[in-house]
């Protein structure tokens, strides 16, 4: 029944949810919300969460192939504060690696390419020549959260969309 009241939007393989961190929700509804997003939960203008375990066409993300996020010009999640993109494992657990980079983030010295587009690539090894655009994938299957604080107006009013998950391999 407290889960009926989450309401979810699910785009380009994203999903995210709204209402949980609205004041008024008690602590069985934030304890659902947990269960769909592990994490703190806040209310929209403080934060937006978006998770996925699958690509755009609705395969489940596994190490065993290699993908790609690809953010146009211009198309990085807009935020007055950061955003950062969060691996884990089936688990929920950080996926250990060489490299220790559990996320990428506005702060993480992204290269961007020639256009100003974006590509962070999710794979089990090293892309060539794309290392600092890389995060680390486990050999078996793993989940991603898209986290942004303080969200611009185009994510608060729904006119941002998280871009798809493209496998490459």
């Amino acid at each position: 029944q407290i889960y009926a009241r989450i309401k979810t939007t699910k785009v380009n393989g994203w999903i995210t949810m709204c209402g949980c961190g609205e004041p008024g929700n008690g602590m069985f509804f934030r304890a659902a919300c947990a269960q769909i997003f592990p994490g703190p939960i806040n209310v929209p203008q403080e934060a937006m969460y978006w998770t996925t375990s699958g690509d755009g066409a609705g395969h489940t993300l596994s190490g065993k192939h290699d993908y790609v996020i690809h953010f146009p010009p211009g198309g990085l999640p807009p935020n007055n504060a950061f955003w950062s993109l969060t691996m884990g494992d089936a688990q929920n657990r950080f996926v250990p690696n060489l490299l220790n980079r559990y996320c990428v983030s506005d702060r993480s010295g992204l290269v961007p390419n020639a256009d100003g587009s974006v590509d962070i690539y999710l794979q089990n090894t090293a892309p060539a020549g794309h290392e600092a655009n890389w995060l680390p994938a486990p050999a078996g299957n793993f989940i991603l959260w898209l986290r942004v604080y303080m969200p611009g107006a185009a994510i608060l009013n729904g006119e941002y969309k998280v871009p798809p998950i493209v496998e490459v391999s």
